[in-house]
């Protein structure tokens, strides 16, 4: 029996996964880039310029958007640390998607290495 684990390896095995330097260049160069964690992880801070679409909503957000039909996107993904972006960049080369690259540690190593991130604003009461 496959643990999680084991899928995120064997998926990780199938994908390009780009570094976190290599992730700003990345990203100036996509059509997309997308936030593939959980609503409450997206709102308490995302990468500016991401879409989030969660993980398990992936294929049929993508498949119901015209926008994002085109299977020549440059589609740049993450996640909290990249298990979750690796499966889903399996899934987008399995819907024929050409272009697809996830962030090696995902979030958590975006926001260490001090890349920008944005943060919902706090409303103040004066």
């Amino acid at each position: 029996m496959k643990t999680a684990h084991d899928l995120v390896t064997a998926a990780k095995s199938r994908i390009q996964e780009i570094s976190v330097d290599d992730a700003e260049q990345a990203i100036r160069d996509a059509d997309v880039l997308l936030d593939v964690r959980e609503a409450d992880e997206y709102a308490a801070g995302h990468i500016p310029g991401a879409l989030h679409t969660s993980r398990g909503m992936l294929e049929f957000k993508l498949s119901n958007t015209p926008e994002l039909n085109s299977r020549d996107l440059k589609i740049v993904l993450y996640c909290k640390t990249s298990g979750r972006a690796a499966l889903a960049a399996c899934a987008l080369h399995d819907m024929g998607y050409l272009q697809v690259k996830s962030i090696a540690g995902g979030f958590d190593a975006w926001a260490s290495a001090g890349k920008p991130v944005m943060k919902p604003s706090v409303p103040t009461f004066e």
